[in-house]
């Protein structure tokens, strides 16, 4: 279908040498996890007696299962900047990048108050498609993003993954400590974030 363009069930059974009805169950499959979608074959010139037939497209869902350029034309544009504008390019481009993470987060904090600050970056970072969770552990939490949208383009200018971290550090109140990134070759995004300490007693006076 990339190819070939929209395809009727007869069209794909024809060229994949299956039964029709084999096709139709692959294509049940693929409409219902929003790979495919269905519509009416578009006629042109004199129409025919009859319903016109459903044919099948890819969905952008199904299109990002192919190689994209997107990354390689990003990472092209940042190095043309670096070179243009230098690293300090670079890093405005990453802070502006997670300005909408703190945004989300800070309005989050404005209508929940009471809710505990990694949450609201888990619910901020859910936003942009990083698939975030936390692990608790006995002296603090993992900030685990099960996935990064820019991991490409992160690989290349580690600025990204530094801004980030940053970011987390300065909206959780606490020094938090980067161990894993995707954009690194690791399976999932994992910031270490300590319990604050406890402060410390100031003895009375007599």
């Amino acid at each position: 279908m990339l190819h070939e363009g929209p395809q009727t069930a007869k069209q794909l059974a024809e060229r994949l040498h299956l039964t029709p009805a084999a096709v139709r169950r692959h294509l049940t499959v693929l409409l219902g996890n929003g790979t495919l979608v269905s519509r009416e074959q578009r006629v042109f010139g004199a129409r025919g007696r009859g319903r016109p037939s459903k044919v099948f497209a890819l969905t952008d869902t199904g299109r990002s299962e192919f190689r994209q350029a997107y990354d390689d034309l990003a990472i092209a544009a940042l190095k043309r900047l670096a070179t243009a504008g230098g690293p300090g390019a670079i890093r405005e481009i990453a802070e502006d990048r997670v300005a909408c993470i703190e945004q989300r987060f800070r309005a989050g904090r404005e209508t929940a108050p009471e809710r505990p600050a990694i949450d609201l970056l888990i619910d901020a970072l859910d936003a942009d498609g990083y698939a975030p969770s936390v692990r608790p552990l006995h002296g603090g939490d993992q900030l685990l993003q099960h996935h990064c949208p820019v991991a490409h383009v992160a690989a290349e200018f580690p600025q990204l993954c530094e801004i980030e971290t940053q970011l987390f550090s300065k909206l959780l109140g606490r020094h938090v400590q980067r161990l894993a990134t995707i954009a690194h070759g690791d399976g999932v995004c994992t910031t270490n974030v300590p319990r604050p300490l406890p402060t410390p007693e100031i003895p009375r006076r007599k």
